[in-house]
């Protein structure tokens, strides 16, 4: 079996033409040895697998060539690599000051690159400093680094800082499109266009990464396998959750979340994918943008005909959800939890509930069903404008091309009530769409046939105290222990069609208040008359009744039981 060499050694360039992605490093240090302007300190920085030491090591071979070397010639007794990790003493130091007074057998230059310089101790730099600034002139000194910010500034001060940039993904997905050319792998576009963003700017990692995939996919590297292999989030999985947020489809993006989390990914992993799939359809909202959204060209066309169906303020407003939960999710104690309700907050974006069907109605479309009659739309007017209103009759006429003396079923006694439509969607779960609900449920009882048409009969005042009681069961059935608690605490008395109550204190009435449709409407219903009202006062004298200390509490329960003071004196009990 033939030994297995990596694509990140088997590949390294050879020539500064081969590096990828610094173009304007490689063209300075070509210009600066043709123009012999080349320092004898330079410090090259930037992140991981950018090329750093490649370029040290091509610098190194030009500078000792003249042209009549063999194409293999690397000059290996003229270049002293130094890890500076693993000798950053004193002595190293010392030890390499003594090698560069000897001038090279072979070439002009000797060059000494030292990896991760920013690994030398304190003492390590001082010893450093005079042979840095003051070089014999065969030497040349390469000091290479992934954090700047951790060297003296008197070092950087001694040499010519060259910062590497992180490879872009366009750069990574071409050469390593060339690299399964010549290895003969039949790679998607997609696949490569993964595998470079994975590598996340590092050259080295997308190698490496590229001979994983290889070595699960074989000569066939598809857009599936490199997902599976690298445990990534296909693109699949952002456009279905984004398709089930614009139809409001909850139960079925909950459904694909646990299969996400099934898969092994993390919550959060989704959401910031999520969030930044936002961010690519606003991105293809504009021509002028496309450019920015860093995909192959078969998902670029999926990004843009998904972004059609979406607008910029449900992705603005779902880009600033989504990011608050990314946010917010490290610190929760129940991060499955945070996840799934910002979901149901972006599929009820574009979701109004009830007033979705009825909100340009003046009549529920419900009324008209099976009358033959079109539901009459109102339209909304500025606030500057003061329109009159239309009867009934000229409404149904305009609307239905209905003569007048054909629409006589419909009744004139029927209320016109101008909307006022919100000009922001209102969340699903928000406490304002709650509050939008119960005023549209109070529009829609306000839209009613002749009052005199409805029933009142008598009620008496057992019948209603028989509802009342049946009410607060059905409430105690459904859990609502706080309003059973304040129904259950007085009797409610009739007088005429007005049930009066009295209780100790505000907070008791008010909360009574938000809770009287629901129960108003029973009551009307059971009792048969829909005269009835609620008259709720406030009476803190009553407060003063219930006892509080232990003799008020005895003296109570001996007007209940007078046998209790018997008790007290046979036994010698005390309070």
């Amino acid at each position: 079996m033939e030994h297995f060499v990596v694509s990140a050694r088997k590949y390294r360039p050879q020539t500064f033409k081969d590096v990828v992605g610094q173009q304007v490093i490689t063209n300075t240090l070509l210009n600066a040895i043709e123009n012999n302007h080349l320092a004898q300190a330079l410090l090259f920085t930037g992140p991981r697998g950018v090329g750093k030491t490649t370029c040290a090591r091509i610098l190194a071979k030009m500078i000792n060539s003249d042209g009549s070397q063999k194409d293999d010639e690397d000059f290996a007794f003229n270049i002293f690599e130094l890890d500076a990790a693993s000798n950053n003493s004193v002595d190293d130091i010392r030890n390499l000051t003594d090698q560069v007074r000897i001038p090279p057998q072979i070439g002009k230059y000797k060059v000494y690159i030292i990896d991760e310089v920013h690994m030398l101790s304190q003492a390590a730099f001082n010893a450093f400093l005079k042979t840095l600034e003051e070089p014999p002139k065969h030497c040349i000194f390469i000091l290479a680094t992934t954090e700047k910010h951790k060297i003296i500034p008197t070092i950087l001060s001694r040499c010519q800082i060259f910062d590497f940039k992180r490879i872009s993904v366009k750069d990574a997905k071409e050469y390593l499109k060339f690299i399964a050319q010549e290895q003969g792998v039949n790679a998607e576009d997609d696949a490569l266009h993964i595998i470079a963003q994975k590598a996340d700017g590092a050259m080295r990692d997308a190698l490496s990464i590229f001979d994983r995939v290889v070595s699960f996919s074989g000569k066939n590297l598809t857009r599936q396998a490199v997902t599976e292999n690298l445990n990534v989030l296909d693109y699949e999985t952002f456009f279905t959750s984004t398709d089930l947020i614009l139809e409001n489809k909850i139960p079925e993006l909950l459904v694909q979340f646990n299969e996400t989390l099934s898969k092994g990914f993390d919550g959060q992993h989704y959401i910031a994918g999520l969030a930044s799939h936002f961010r690519d359809l606003m991105v293809c909202k504009n021509e002028k943008t496309v450019d920015l959204l860093e995909v192959g060209d078969e998902t670029k066309v999926k990004y843009i005909e998904q972004a059609r169906k979406t607008g910029n303020d449900f992705l603005l407003k779902a880009i600033e959800i989504a990011n608050d939960c990314d946010l917010k999710y490290k610190n929760s104690k129940n991060q499955r939890l945070l996840v799934e309700l910002t979901l149901m907050q972006l599929a009820s974006i574009t979701f109004d509930g009830e007033k979705k069907n009825s909100r340009h109605y003046i009549i529920p479309a419900s009324y008209f069903k099976g009358k033959g009659i079109k539901p009459i739309v109102v339209n909304v007017p500025k606030k500057e404008e003061t329109p009159t209103k239309p009867t009934v009759t000229e409404a149904v006429e305009k609307h239905t091309s209905t003569p007048s003396t054909h629409i006589a079923k419909a009744p004139e006694s029927i209320h016109i009530i101008n909307l006022k439509v919100n000009s922001k969607p209102t969340s699903g779960l928000s406490l304002k769409s709650v509050q939008a609900k119960k005023e549209h449920q109070i529009k829609q009882m306000e839209v009613i046939i002749d009052p005199n048409d409805l029933p009142k009969e008598p009620v008496s005042q057992e019948a209603l105290e028989q509802a009342w009681s049946d009410y607060i069961k059905s409430l105690d059935e459904k859990g609502e222990r706080i309003m059973v608690s304040i129904l259950g605490m007085q009797t409610p008395k009739l007088n005429d069609t007005s049930i009066q109550l009295e209780f100790p204190n505000e907070t008791l009435k008010l909360e009574l208040e938000r809770a009287q449709f629901p129960l108003m409407e029973y009551l009307r219903k059971t009792l048969k008359n829909y005269d009835l009202s609620l008259d709720i006062s406030v009476n803190e004298s009553i407060e003063k009744k219930y006892a509080y200390t232990p003799m008020e509490k005895y003296q109570k329960l001996k007007e209940k039981n007078p046998n209790i003071e018997l008790l007290k004196k046979t036994f010698g009990l005390d309070l």
